[in-house]
């Protein structure tokens, strides 16, 4: 496997991933804060232990994400029924918007970006997904088998 098409390519996910994390801003949340969100919204109640894993975050650091999404009322901790001493977070219905408005203004800035590329790009690119969602799901394997 050609090392340096490799590096570019993990090159472009970083680019891409910070590129994209510059638009949860519009919001007043930080990256991790809207990513810990989103989480939240696609996945349903969480563990924080399972939250810290999904976002590779130490648990101090989600703490904070955490504290703060509660206090802007846009998740809430409830007491996890299979174990009492543990929390688990879900989003509320103001999470649910400022979610649904991250996700759109995302989705418009990749779209407009997309209008200005030439259509060959553009159809090369959708044709790419299914193997870039492939990637995405292979990287997760491995990062969780490394962790275990």
């Amino acid at each position: 496997m050609d090392t340096e098409l490799v590096a570019r390519l993990r090159g472009v996910i970083g680019r891409l991933a910070r590129q994209l994390n510059v638009t949860s801003t519009g919001e007043g949340l930080t990256p991790s804060q809207a990513s810990v969100l989103t989480l939240i919204a696609v996945r349903g109640p969480l563990g924080l232990a399972e939250l810290s894993e999904l976002e590779g975050l130490n648990p101090t650091m989600l703490s904070r994400i955490v504290r703060r999404l509660d206090d802007d009322g846009l998740i809430s901790r409830l007491s996890d029924p299979a174990d009492l001493r543990a929390v688990r977070v879900e989003i509320t219905a103001s999470g649910t918007l400022v979610h649904q408005r991250l996700r759109n203004s995302r989705t418009r800035v990749v779209a407009d970006c997309l209008s200005r590329l030439p259509d060959e790009t553009v159809t090369q690119l959708f044709t790419a997904l299914p193997a870039l969602e492939a990637l995405a799901e292979e990287l997760k394997s491995a990062g969780t088998a490394t962790k275990g």
